[in-house]
């Protein structure tokens, strides 16, 4: 549907943070309803989190969907969505996967979800390769190190 080589759009979504300002705004609404505050509150702040440039920001917007997610069972379409995002974006493509997974089992024909996981598949296998990769150099140079130190020993 949008090919190995499409950008998906929520990604670079999430590559245009809030303004300060604006991440203020999202945290001063979840001061104003403690002890009590709602759902869609934590969730706004974290998906604010989320969109920041700051990995600590980014797991605690993770953080913070997750205990959304076991706490409010009417918010968990959404949360899975954005805990996918979320992990994504800190790297944790295992959980981003699997909250994907859940999402398009319970809707199969949902296409963003569907795209979403594609995003992931592919940085998934580039990942992989480019972990091949480094075992591969750091293994060839240890057999060449292990060559050199043997003819070094028979001279």
């Amino acid at each position: 549907m949008f090919g190995k080589s499409a950008i998906y759009p929520a990604l670079e979504e999430l590559k245009q943070p809030l303004s300060p300002k604006q991440l203020e705004i999202l945290k001063n609404q979840l001061e104003s309803e403690k002890p009590n505050v709602s759902s869609q509150s934590l969730f706004n702040y974290a998906w604010g989190l989320i969109k920041s440039p700051h990995y600590k920001d980014q797991q605690e917007g993770v953080e913070i969907l997750t205990n959304v997610f076991r706490d409010d069972p009417s918010m968990r379409r959404e949360c899975l969505y954005y805990l996918s995002l979320g992990s994504y974006k800190i790297g944790d493509y295992s959980n981003a996967k699997r909250y994907v997974e859940t999402l398009i089992h319970g809707e199969p024909d949902n296409t963003q979800a569907i795209a979403l996981k594609e995003s992931i598949d592919d940085k998934i296998t580039t990942e992989g390769l480019i972990g091949i990769g480094i075992v591969g150099g750091v293994l060839a140079l240890g057999v060449g190190l292990v060559g050199a130190l043997l003819r070094k020993k028979r001279h």
